[in-house]
C-alpha cells in the first residue's frame, strides 16, 4: 500500500486570484490530494468572511475531486500533521516572495522535519497580482474581474 501524497496550499485567499489558481493547476498533478487551507487570524481584518472565502474556493474548484477546502488556526505544520500532509505548496511571483517564503520554509523544516515546502513559480501574466492589491481595488469600488477567476468575479 502506497502512502498518499497530500499537499497543503495555505493562505488567506482574501480573495482567491488567478495567480492562486495557476499555482494549484501546476501542483495538482503531483499530489493525490490538495487541501486548500484558509488560515484564520482574528487580529486580521478580512474583506470577505471565512464562509464566503470557502464558498468562493469551492466554486472555483468544483470540478476538481482532488481538492478539499478547509480552514485552520495556528501553525501550518501542525495543520499538515493533523491531515497527514507532508508537503506545503507555495507560489512565488518574484525574488521578494522567494526570500520571505524561504525563511518560513526553513523555520517549518526545523519544527517539522517530515514536511517539505515546494515552490511553484507563477505564470508571468499573474506576477503582479496579489490579494492585498485586489482588496484595495475592491474597497475603493474598482473593477477586479480581470484578476479573479470567472466563477467569483461575476458575483462581486
Amino acid at each position: 500500500m502506497s502512502i498518499q501524497k497530500i499537499g497543503v496550499f495555505p493562505g488567506s485567499f482574501d480573495p482567491i486570484t488567478k495567480g492562486h489558481v495557476a499555482i494549484l493547476k501546476k501542483a495538482l498533478p503531483l499530489f493525490d490530494k490538495v487541501i486548500i487551507a484558509i488560515g484564520t487570524n482574528s487580529a486580521k481584518n478580512n474583506y470577505f468572511d471565512l464562509d464566503t472565502r470557502k464558498k468562493q474556493l469551492r466554486a472555483v474548484f468544483a470540478k476538481e475531486s482532488k481538492i478539499e477546502v478547509l480552514s485552520y488556526e495556528g501553525l501550518t505544520v501542525d495543520f499538515c500533521k493533523t491531515h497527514n500532509a507532508n508537503f506545503i505548496i507555495r507560489g512565488l511571483r518574484d525574488v521578494k516572495d522567494f526570500e520571505y517564503e524561504k525563511s518560513i520554509a526553513i523555520m517549518n523544516s526545523k519544527i517539522a522535519t517530515e514536511i517539505e515546502t515546494i515552490f511553484f513559480m507563477t505564470d508571468p501574466e499573474f506576477s503582479a497580482i496579489n490579494s492585498a492589491i485586489v482588496r484595495d481595488i475592491l474597497k475603493n469600488g474598482g473593477n477586479v474581474s480581470q484578476f479573479l477567476p470567472d466563477q467569483i468575479s461575476t458575483s462581486l
